[in-house]
């Protein structure tokens, strides 16, 4: 197990607005203000959390430290391009920044990049699949919902995931901190970082399952993160529940929602201490759980990632061994 490759499915850049502007073209790159809409609140409480990362060797060094061999990684501010109306601008917009990411990540072989393409705009986004993945090698598209018009399992998104299924390429679904959309009770940060990512998750799972995304792309590799899997098994009730009185409102499904978690191209990330980790490998397979750091953003747990995982007694050799490594390497079709 010490000596097995450890995979992290789940790390970030810290996205700064010169330096994808420096990627976008005329006339976007010239735009006033901010690139992307920017998060009311401060999740490093005033410098105290987090690590800032400028450069890969601060970032290859720290992967050294934790024993990671390989790092995928996602965007952080950009992640907010979903809320802008102008499609023309978001399209401009996610090619800077797959530009500047595949650029990073020439810089090591260590690092592979993911994608951004405009869900709001069709068929600017298929073409951007294509030319992120067969022309600057990036590893895979993700998309955090919050913003968008339609739900992610409606009909007007499936090009998308044809293109992504037919380059055997993941869609990576990673939540901000923002969500489900309308709601203004938050009051802390605290209470909003611990209800938006998992509900807007949950909202994501089940619109791609009762859309019939699953049913109609059964070779589309599909990943949530950023919340944990605890909620999996409960989700995966609920949703059959349901299903089984409602049937008819969701007529591409050839089976129980949970079917298609269990027995679909469907992973999830964990947290590295989560209770519930032994029970939800039990529930969905030992081979749909994937390692993610969330380094360097303020509630990671460098240096004690990897450490973590390796020292818990309740999930086997093995299954360490898949959590680790060997499930990034089936989600991101690296076998």
């Amino acid at each position: 197990m010490q000596n097995a490759k450890v995979i992290d499915a789940d790390g970030h850049v810290q996205d700064r607005d010169a330096d994808i502007r420096a990627c976008m073209e005329e006339p976007y790159c010239r735009r006033q203000g901010p690139l992307v809409a920017k998060d009311k609140w401060d999740s490093s409480l005033y410098g105290k959390l987090g690590k800032d990362v400028a450069d890969v060797p601060t970032r290859l060094s720290d992967m050294d430290q934790e024993g990671i061999e390989v790092s995928v990684l996602f965007p952080t501010s950009a992640f907010g391009i979903t809320q802008s109306p102008e499609k023309d601008y978001a399209g401009a917009f996610c090619r800077g920044y797959n530009d500047w990411i595949a650029g990073v990540c020439k810089q090591s072989s260590r690092l592979k990049g993911i994608g951004l393409v405009p869900f709001q705009d069709v068929p600017a986004a298929v073409a951007e699949v294509n030319r992120a993945i067969t022309k600057l090698g990036l590893a895979g598209i993700t998309i955090a919902s919050f913003g968008l018009k339609d739900h992610l399992g409606a009909p007007i998104f499936w090009p998308i995931y044809e293109e992504l299924e037919r380059l055997n390429t993941p869609l990576l679904v990673h939540n901000s901190r923002q969500g489900p959309a309308g709601e203004i009770r938050f009051d802390t940060f605290l209470f909003a970082h611990t209800v938006a990512r998992p509900f807007e998750t949950m909202i994501d799972c089940a619109a791609l399952i009762y859309g019939g995304v699953a049913e109609k792309f059964p070779k589309l590799r599909i990943a949530f993160r950023e919340c944990g899997c605890g909620w999996v098994p409960y989700w995966m009730d609920r949703m059959d529940e349901e299903w089984e009185k409602r049937q008819c409102e969701a007529p591409l499904l050839k089976a129980k929602p949970s079917e298609y978690i269990t027995q679909g191209n469907w992973f999830f990330a964990a947290e590295p201490a989560e209770s519930t980790l032994p029970y939800v490998m039990d529930r969905i397979g030992d081979k749909k759980i994937i390692f993610a750091s969330d380094y360097p953003h303020w509630d990671g747990m460098f240096p004690y990632v990897v450490s973590t995982i390796r020292e818990r007694k309740d999930i086997s050799e093995e299954s360490k061994r898949k959590f680790l490594g060997e499930n990034a390497k089936r989600l991101y079709g690296w076998d």
